[in-house]
């Protein structure tokens, strides 16, 4: 089925878009102009959502909000909204009523014309995902960016040609639902996350593997090598089976030699890339990110734009980012960084101990591991949010902690930046790494970072 043909049959359907946010919002009005009518349902009240409930009526839209937004949805199809937990009863029960369930992404996937990479992993898919797409740029390709960054890709399908690339960043929400496969599949790692909305972790791993299950002989699969539930993905390949890994020599994919040098290995012919000191963004969770992605866009994508994009990228925003030098102390912002992997990566890649700001939302995922590295990489911790005691118990706990580092309770980020400030010498880092997702003070990752950026840009 193409575009055209689609809109055509939801042409005076009924349909339900679950969630008025970002990635709803575009399709709510683009499905409208389409002929379909829209029920736009928000758990938040009218005055939550604000001028925007009156902008979509004024479009066409029925609106259904508050706690009862997903009851007795009288409705042909529902599309639910990333973030939005497959197993709902609601959407349970509306299964079973005969109404189709479905999301942006996954008709997206079933209309796209063009050649799609789509990166999952418990890590470091935003950053893969976005040096994929500025290394296809770079060698000169019509690029799309959509799933969990960039804008929603549905409603600019009509604009999509068979010539272009889509890459796209996507979550276990969006994967555990889908039936269609990208033509690249890339899994940066898989670690416990979003346990306090998946049933188990064995529901969260076949979510992620379900990124790769349904491609064909003709695809291509980029796992982690070194990553030992993602390595147990390999059997289940289906078409060309690439690696890449930081810790041994591989046969086909991309590696990391002793001397630090990036290179891929296909066919039997193995080409050095670029030295790991050239490339522009630091930490070792950085150069597997460019291993997976080289990986990934082998033969699409010519080695000079591959070394181009690594020596000129200064990073995704919120990951690790340098905020400001004052009085010679250096802040950064890895407020992406939403569980104890990310912050682990995070703090293994300065090369001295730092200031650490931490805590945030329980997704009851386990914080011992994030005991030993805190212990050897940190100076002084500063803890607030919901998991403060926590993470403050694991570490105390930990059989090597002898006092240090020193923690320090906060009642919020804001106090944590200015006790930080107080209590930092030049040469020291200040970093929010906070290893905990931001829900219980913010909307997302990306309203902390700039938070907390905000409250940095003014210490005088």
């Amino acid at each position: 089925m193409d575009f055209k043909q689609f809109f055509s049959q939801i042409k005076g359907k009924k349909i339900a878009m679950c969630g008025i946010g970002i990635s709803n919002t575009p399709l709510i009005l683009d499905f409208l102009e389409q002929g379909a009518r829209v029920i736009a349902c928000d758990r938040r009240e009218r005055e939550q959502v604000g001028e925007l409930a009156d902008r979509l009526e004024k479009a066409g839209a029925e609106l259904k909000l508050g706690e009862g937004y997903l009851e007795n949805l009288e409705v042909d199809i529902i599309f639910r909204t990333p973030g939005m937990n497959f197993h709902l009863e609601e959407l349970e029960r509306a299964r079973k009523r005969g109404i189709a369930v479905t999301s942006e992404m996954e008709v997206f996937f079933d209309l796209c014309p063009a050649t799609i990479f789509a990166i999952t992993g418990s890590d470091g898919k935003t950053t893969t995902t976005t040096l994929i797409a500025k290394m296809l740029e770079a060698e000169g390709k019509k690029v799309h960016i959509g799933g969990n960054i960039g804008n929603p890709l549905l409603p600019e399908i009509e604009n999509i040609k068979p010539e272009d690339f889509v890459v796209v960043e996507l979550s276990s929400f969006q994967l555990i639902s889908m039936r269609k496969s990208p033509d690249v599949a890339v899994v940066t790692n898989v670690s416990p996350n979003h346990l306090d909305i998946h049933k188990d972790m064995d529901e969260y791993v076949q979510a992620k593997k379900n990124i790769m299950l349904h491609q064909n002989a003709f695809s291509r699969t980029v796992l982690n090598r070194d990553d030992e539930i993602t390595e147990g993905f390999r059997k289940d390949v289906r078409g060309q089976s690439l690696g890449f890994s930081m810790l041994r020599r591989l046969n086909n994919g991309a590696w990391l030699d002793d001397d630090g040098v990036l290179h891929m290995a296909y066919r039997g012919v193995d080409v050095p890339i670029i030295d790991r000191r050239e490339i522009a963004v630091i930490g070792d969770h950085n150069v597997a990110n460019y291993l997976a992605a080289i990986a990934a866009v082998w033969g699409y994508v010519g080695v000079d734009s591959i070394c181009k994009v690594a020596r000129e990228f200064g990073g995704v925003e919120h990951r690790i980012e340098l905020v400001r030098e004052l009085d010679g102390v250096k802040y950064y912002n890895d407020s992406i960084a939403s569980s104890p992997t990310r912050t682990i990566a995070g703090l293994k890649a300065f090369d001295k101990k730092v200031i650490l700001i931490a805590g945030g939302y329980d997704k009851h995922i386990p914080f011992e591991p994030l005991a030993p590295v805190v212990t050897q990489k940190v100076k002084t911790l500063y803890l607030c949010g919901a998991t403060a005691e926590k993470i403050e118990n694991c570490i105390r706990a930990y059989a090597d902690y002898a006092g240090q580092p020193e923690i320090i309770r906060c009642k919020d980020i804001e106090e944590a930046v200015k006790r930080a400030h107080d209590g930092a010498v030049p040469g020291d880092i200040v970093t929010l790494s906070p290893a905990c997702a931001s829900f219980d003070a913010f909307p997302n990752f990306v309203a902390r970072g700039n938070y907390y950026k905000d409250l940095v840009n003014k210490l005088q």
